[in-house]
């Protein structure tokens, strides 16, 4: 097998075994044989291209062409050109498909079912990418490390969303993978360098062993593996969910300013409403006589896409000493300062800190950071809740129902923001709110109505397990069969709220708990909760319950005004707390297979019957692409040409030591074709040959010798000598030696290279030199070992000599225009009469 063929083989394997750490993700597995059989016809076709040869650039267009062809048959037969050749359409169905494939993955616990088709998209697609990468990297331009970095992406990914079980051996396999395509670059480069690397056979007659640097290869790269399974395990490992753990959740700050994003917690907030015992969470006193309101809010959920809500990616900052106010509170609203002493269990490790809405100052020990937006915070470089305890000043903020009732309009960005309703949710949401709130006056009556309906007046029930269904009409079906628990109510209401055109998100956190003896109370994971809360100028974020048996009400929503049929406020107890959620319906658990299918703590999923309708269109999912393609790849030009334009150089040299006889020269030498009865016309014509083929070697010596000059110059160019044209080989052979301070051995290599340069120019009849790229490579090895590492790095990464490409390209253009004008002028001329010609 030829060194570029197990380059190839080697390409497709370690993409397929990288692939193989999305296995545990989705159910059947089958679609990893698909994905094999496509990337072998990619990795095909890349073969192909590279043997007639085609220009690097067409063969990676080939390849991407032809993956783009593939994935058009799969899934975009019916929007294509003759059903294979893809239009508008199709890149629109892939962007349809792309958006389905997002929502899917939010909705479905793992392992996702194989059945959508978005889903499979992502997962071929991603992975043709991918294989598409490493087999341009390693195979089509020689070099195989840095196509260890889309590998390593495709793993992340992976390890990212899964659960954790056994990514040591996910991470076994692609680094496996990863480590036989090294293998296979270092026998492919070992087998140019000629027999004396070659080995001796272990048996008698028995094929060469394995050279000596090839063991020391595998014994590396065993330890490699060795000590990245090893060291993640002496480190402090992270697990658990929004509500209960660090990992699963939301992701920890960055620190130094940043982002945060965060997955859907509504997962862990089902699972810790089923569980079996009501373990205890947190246990808090305050200084307040009313701990009805004392909600511990961990992070709200503003993003609504259609199919759930989830936090938007917001910027975080230190900790302020005293935190600002609440956005939209005014000054005429009454408040009050608590203090309230928080204290987590030593089992609950969870990133956000659980604190009362809305915080006035934080005392925590460890490393946290502030989200400004949702008055949160987050803990950074892996800081967790794990047995903290910590002290929070919060406002209690007592709105009257006058002051809700006059609110003026909030500020047209903030209503923009928190109003937003994709075109994929179902009509009846609209419509059931303007039929719930008709004949308000105002956001405020509204809001009130949208409570009561939930809580009292609408044939709700409170159920931790629901089959509303998972397609376009599921928020229809809740309405109808009038069933869920805290998610569904927030959810709805939420949804509802901004059809009004009342901004809206909804809160994730622990409701008030069971009071204990003296002043202390007791959060249980049966009190986690979800409220939406709706913005009012004046007053800022405000919280409703919508759920039925299930928090407070809270105060400002009794207004006579209104005709509230709500029920009394009462004070938290065992029944305002741990009661109503032990035992919240007949039926409080949720079996393997509905978790598996996302249908009992599902987000109120509301699929569009057009998922592509909130997506971005084909073209600006394109151009984004072609814009994170040429950032990435336009840095690295100059020194993916440098390493070409240097193979290519060496490699003459070597053709040219090895001696190169061209075609005919053994027919010539070896006499006429009639043996003992040539001719003297026969004689005659093998002399001719053999001039001609002599002359043909010297001229291809010469130019394999002076290509090797200037990858010598332009070697040392790149490790800051620069070339003097003015100078002959000799002198500039010597200025090379005297710069680069070189050891005698290494400068009568660079000597050589000069004298075989002089030769081919001068002599008579010039012949190849052996040994020229070896003189060039150690040279190389001895100004890097001279050098400063940056001088090393920027040789690499940056060479000067680069900039010969530009020069190329200039020469090029130049005699581009020269052509034209001669043809263009040569044209002119026939068209022409000569003067005095008559016509006939």
């Amino acid at each position: 097998m030829s060194g570029r063929a197990r380059l190839t083989l080697g390409a497709w394997a370690a993409t397929l075994m990288a692939a193989c750490a999305l296995l545990p993700l989705v159910s059947p597995a089958t679609w990893i044989l698909q994905a094999a059989f496509l990337l072998g016809v990619q990795s095909a076709v890349g073969a192909l291209t590279r043997r007639v040869p085609l220009a690097r650039p067409l063969t990676v267009a080939a390849q991407t062409l032809v993956t783009l062809v593939i994935l058009t048959l799969i899934f975009a037969r019916q929007q294509a050109f003759v059903g294979i050749v893809p239009g508008p359409e199709a890149f629109q169905h892939f962007a349809d498909l792309l958006q389905q494939g997002s929502d899917d993955i939010a909705r479905y616990a793992i392992p996702a079912p194989l059945d959508s088709d978005g889903i499979r998209l992502m997962l071929l697609g991603g992975v043709l990418v991918i294989g598409l990468a490493v087999d341009t990297l390693a195979v089509t331009f020689r070099s195989a490390a840095p196509a260890g970095l889309p590998l390593l992406a495709l793993y992340s990914v992976a390890a990212g969303l899964s659960d954790g079980g056994a990514d040591w051996f996910w991470f076994l396999v692609a680094a496996g993978g990863y480590l036989m395509l090294l293998l296979a670059e270092g026998r492919d480069r070992l087998s140019q360098w000629g027999r004396v690397f070659g080995g001796a056979p272990r048996t008698p007659g028995g094929e060469p062993g394995p050279v000596a640097p090839v063991r020391t290869g595998r014994r590396i790269g065993v330890l490699a593996l060795g000590i990245a399974l090893v060291v993640p395990v002496a480190l402090p490992a992270m697990s658990g969910g929004l509500l209960d753990g660090a990992g699963t959740g939301v992701g920890s700050g960055s620190g130094g300013g940043g982002t945060i994003s965060a997955v859907n917690p509504l997962v862990s907030l089902r699972d810790s409403l089923n569980v079996d015992e009501d373990r205890q969470v947190l246990t808090l006193k305050s200084n307040t006589s009313d701990l009805s309101d004392l909600y511990l809010r961990i992070v709200s959920l503003d993003d609504f896409d259609g199919s759930t809500w989830k936090p938007s990616k917001r910027h975080i900052i230190s900790v302020p000493d005293k935190l600002p106010t609440p956005t939209g509170l005014g000054p005429d609203v009454k408040r009050a300062e608590i203090e309230t002493r928080i204290s987590a269990a030593d089992w609950y490790a969870q990133d956000w800190l659980p604190m009362p809405y809305p915080p006035s100052g934080v005392d925590v020990s460890g490393k946290w950071r502030y989200e400004p937006v949702g008055m949160t915070l987050v803990g950074d470089h892996g800081e967790t809740t794990r047995g903290k305890t910590y002290l929070v000043k919060s406002l209690d903020v007592q709105p009257t129902a006058e002051q809700l009732a006059d609110a003026p309009d909030p500020s047209p960005a903030l209503e923009r923001e928190y109003t937003k309703l994709p075109s994929s949710v179902p009509a009846v949401v609209g419509k059931t709110a303007r039929q719930v709130t008709a004949g308000s006056a105002n956001h405020y009556e509204e809001a009130v109505k949208l409570q009561e309906y939930f809580a009292s007046t609408g044939g709700f029930q409170y159920s931790t397990q629901v089959q509303v269904g998972t397609g376009p009409n599921a928020i229809a079906k809740f309405l109808k069969d009038k069933e869920g628990f805290c998610v569904h109510f927030s959810f709805a209401m939420a949804a509802m709220a901004r059809s009004l055109g009342i901004p809206a998100r909804v809160a994730v956190g622990f409701a008030p708990g069971s009071q204990q003896t003296g002043d202390t109370v007791s959060v249980g994971l049966k009190d986690a909760h979800a409220w939406p809360e709706l913005y009012f100028e004046g007053v800022g974020w405000t919280r409703f319950e919508p759920t039925p048996t299930r928090g407070v009400a809270p105060s400002y929503t009794q207004s006579d005004s209104t005709g509230s049929t709500l029920p009394d406020v009462t004070q938290p107890s065992a029944s305002a707390g741990s009661s109503a959620s032990a035992a919240p319906s007949a039926t409080t658990s949720c079996s393997a297979q509905d978790r598996k299918l996302a249908a009992c703590a599902e987000a109120l999923p509301l699929d569009s019957a057009k998922p592509g309708d909130s997506g971005p269109p084909w073209y600006q999912i394109a151009g984004w692409v072609v814009l994170g393609v040429l950032v990435l790849a336009v840095p690295l030009l100059p020194m993916l040409w440098r390493l070409r334009r240097r193979s290519v150089r060496l490699a003459s040299g070597q053709h040219a030591s090895a001696g190169l006889t061209p075609p005919g020269a053994g027919r010539a030498r070896g006499g006429g074709r009639g043996g003992e009865g040539s001719t003297d016309v026969d004689l005659e014509s093998a002399a001719m040959a053999v001039e001609a083929d002599d002359r043909y070697s010297a001229e291809v010596a010469a130019g394999h010798v002076l290509a090797v000059w200037r990858e010598l110059t332009d070697t040392a160019w790149d490790y800051g000598i620069p070339p003097d044209d003015a100078l002959t080989p000799r002198k500039a052979a010597a200025r090379i030696v005297r710069l680069g301070q070189l050891d005698p051995v290494t400068a009568e290599s660079v000597h050589r290279v000069a004298g075989a340069v002089e030769q081919v120019l001068f002599a008579p009849r010039p012949h190849a030199v052996p040994g020229l790229a070896d003189d060039v490579r150690r040279m190389r090895a001895a100004l890097r070992a001279r050098v400063s590492w940056p001088t090393r790095v920027r040789a690499v990464v940056a060479p000067r000599s680069a900039v010969r490409a530009v020069w190329d390209l200039v020469d090029r253009w130049t005699a581009v225009k020269a052509r034209a004008n001669e043809r263009w002028t040569a044209a002119l001329a026939r068209t022409r009469r000569p003067s005095g010609q008559q016509s006939g």
